[in-house]
């Protein structure tokens, strides 16, 4: 999987991705008319010209391009996926690909979203912070909401900034699970997240994150028998073909029996 600078040669691939995707999925949530606007606005027209700036990028994977995603400074746009190669990650992979080349130049990140689509947004760290109305055909009003997001430098190989991860593993003396979800975040090599679900009531992670993205911090959380439990971790992350992060952990607790365990966890 590589996401490479868009090529003049590219643009039937772009123009085909973009018009396929909207036609396939957005009457699902849209009026036609909302579909008709979005096919004119990824014109091939302007798909060149996009292009030629070399704003644009391709997904590839396997040798076929599947994906592709635009920036204009700091703002993403036009980030689509075919249908069918959808639900593996590869939009996600394309995200934090064009959030890390705008994070060489600017500290912020801007995107606008359908109102069905913030959460997911959400999830990746961005915030609405204002409401826009757009008049297409027959008195029909597009509604979305312009998204900021907060970026940390590269100074690190990876970055955690706003990244969800799910235990997939772990020793029976460990008390996280597949229904606990820690939410990561970064700030120049500073790492903190909270966590819940499961046996945890609530609980937070403080530490730092080494130039190659390995984790070193103390974990402390409430459990559903009311109990504190406090620990230390080291993480050493493995990117995944789909483009996802797995972090295999050894842990210790620093209070109950002092016992040390092992466990997997993979970014969602």
């Amino acid at each position: 999987m590589e996401y490479r600078k868009a090529l003049e040669k590219h643009i039937d691939n772009v123009f085909n991705i973009v018009q396929n995707t909207v036609t396939t999925i957005y009457p699902k949530y849209y009026p036609k008319e909302v579909v008709d606007f979005f096919c004119q606005l990824h014109s091939r027209e302007n798909i060149t010209k996009d292009i030629k700036n070399g704003n644009v990028g391709v997904l590839v994977v396997d040798n076929q391009i599947v994906g592709t995603g635009s920036r204009e400074d700091n703002h993403i746009t036009r980030v689509y996926v075919l249908p069918e190669f959808q639900g593996k990650g590869y939009g996600s992979f394309v995200m934090q690909c064009l959030e890390d080349t705008i994070s060489e130049q600017y500290n912020t990140v801007m995107l606008d979203a359908s109102l069905p689509a913030s959460h997911l947004y959400e999830q990746r760290g961005y915030r609405t912070i204002k409401h826009e109305k757009w008049n297409v055909e027959h008195g029909v009003v597009l509604v979305y909401e312009v998204m900021e997001k907060t970026l940390c430098r590269s100074i690190t190989d990876i970055c955690y900034e706003g990244k969800r991860f799910c235990p997939r593993v772990n020793t029976e003396n460990g008390e996280v699970n597949g229904e606990t979800i820690f939410c990561y975040h970064q700030r120049g090599n500073e790492f903190w997240a909270e966590y819940s679900g499961g046996e945890i009531s609530r609980g937070y992670m403080i530490g730092f994150v080494e130039q190659n993205g390995a984790l070193d911090f103390y974990y402390h959380h409430i459990n559903t028998q009311n109990k504190i439990r406090v620990g230390k971790c080291h993480s050493i992350p493995k990117m995944l073909d789909n483009g996802k992060i797995e972090l295999a952990e050894e842990w210790q607790w620093l209070n109950g029996d002092m016992s040390k365990g092992s466990s997997v966890v993979t970014e969602l």
